[in-house]
């Protein structure tokens, strides 16, 4: 018999939530440390874009892929600090967004109700 797949969140163990966006979807993982050093997930997230979002650029797919998961991992990370992984290098401005584009700003502040540091990957 094999490890499941997905494990229970252990709440004593900070968490890494990884996402990525594509032309068409956007998705996420969350995860924890094991024992043995190896991250395990424990939530996976996915969604396709409406044509309308799977116009828009890759910085705003970046950030909105962010939004998307982590109000839908709310009841996992809210109160809790952990770190968020991305391969957009840009999104790391987003604890401190400044400029014109009113979607992205919209998006900073409802993040700032989380606790986490970006790391680019």
């Amino acid at each position: 018999m094999s490890d499941p797949v997905l494990r229970a969140p252990d709440f004593d163990k900070p968490f890494l939530v990884t996402t990525d966006a594509s032309e068409c979807g956007v998705g996420a993982v969350l995860m924890q440390e094991r024992p043995d050093q190896e991250f395990h997930p424990v939530v996976f997230l996915s969604k396709k874009l409406s044509d309308r979002e799977s116009n828009c650029p890759v910085s705003e797919k970046e950030c909105y892929t962010i939004v998307y998961a982590l109000e839908k991992l709310r009841p996992y990370v809210w109160g809790w600090c952990f770190h968020l992984q991305t391969d957009h290098a840009a999104l790391r401005w987003l604890h401190t967004a400044t400029g014109n584009n009113k979607e992205l700003l919209r998006w900073s502040l409802a993040l700032q109700d989380f606790d986490f540091d970006i790391q680019h990957i």
